[in-house]
């Protein structure tokens, strides 16, 4: 059995950022620094981080008053940032600069009179914040019945952004549906799905023309990594979606001579090599990493981090 590992893989740029967020608060600030809700999708990651000091709560009321606290990179809505500045919180802001975008487009278009469609997944935190932006005017759509059902007052004052974390693919469709119901839909400049989301669903497209089976190294609420398995999987091929090494199964891999790894957004590169070295007991070996673009995007830390290890030092 073959093992061909997907480029680019794992941590993006994003995720590196929210995570040395709360690592440089608890330098900073020792321990605890409270985070709102998981700073990224990844169990391994947040117990490291709790082990270090980070305290995790989805509702701020769990924080003392005056205590540093991370936002995550998932984003708040607006009533989260105005709560925190109410109660003195020190904030430091770890929202992903690609979701802020996001943001700060659902904001524009209702400034400028339009209702604003935003394609994304009910419940996930990413979308909770971004409707939170503002207080009427955003409808989120699922689905193409969503557009047939939303209470859009003018339709020719409709604009749309996307969740960052969406398939390529299926939101391409989606938006062409849009824009079939909705003829003088406006939309962002450029993608509002980020350059990672794109890099790995394309590396996952690669890796299952010539893989038999495939392993998605994630969480299991991580939207990034669940599309990436559903990706594979409408290639018709068979693809699971594993925390790490111990949610292997022997069974997946009987009849298989080629297993294409890849990681979500936010998986750290050690359950990547974990996993390998599981299917390698299995008698598995190594062929080659997969070519793939060089990710070289670096988000810096948020400005108020930044100004407190200056008047520290």
């Amino acid at each position: 059995m073959r093992i061909y590992v997907a480029n680019p893989r794992g941590f993006c740029a994003g995720v590196e950022r929210a995570i040395a967020t709360v690592e440089r608060a608890l330098e900073e600030f020792g321990a605890p620094v409270y985070v709102r809700h998981e700073v990224v999708h990844n169990k391994t990651v947040v117990e490291n981080l709790r082990a270090q000091g980070a305290v995790f709560v989805e509702d701020l009321a769990g924080v003392p008053a005056g205590a540093p606290v991370v936002f995550s990179a998932h984003g708040v809505a607006r009533a989260v940032t105005e709560e925190a500045r109410e109660r003195a919180l020190t904030v430091f802001d770890a929202t992903c600069p690609l979701v802020s975008k996001v943001h700060k487009e659902v904001v524009r278009w209702r400034q400028a009179g339009y209702e604003c469609l935003l394609i994304g997944h009910a419940g996930h935190p990413e979308v909770e914040g971004t409707l939170g932006q503002v207080s009427d005017g955003v409808y989120l759509i699922e689905t193409e019945d969503d557009l047939v059902r939303v209470p859009v007052k003018d339709p020719g004052r409709v604009a749309y952004v996307t969740q960052t974390t969406l398939s390529v693919e299926d939101t391409a469709r989606l938006i062409e549906a849009l824009r079939a119901r909705f003829p003088q839909a406006r939309g962002p400049r450029t993608d509002d799905i980020c350059y990672a989301t794109q890099n790995r669903q394309d590396a996952v497209r690669a890796l299952a023309r010539h893989c038999d089976v495939v392993v998605v190294v994630g969480s299991g609420h991580s939207s990034n990594a669940n599309r990436l398995r559903e990706l594979a999987e409408g290639m018709g091929v068979p693809a699971h979606l594993v925390e790490g090494a111990e949610g292997l199964e022997r069974a997946w891999f009987t009849q298989s001579a080629a297993v294409g790894i890849t990681a979500g957004a936010s998986t750290p590169e050690h359950a990547v090599q974990a996993v390998i070295r599981r299917l390698g007991e299995w008698g598995a070996r190594l062929v080659r990493e997969e070519e793939g673009p060089a990710e070289t995007v670096v988000f810096s830390l948020p400005k108020a981090l930044k100004r407190v290890a200056v008047r520290r030092s």
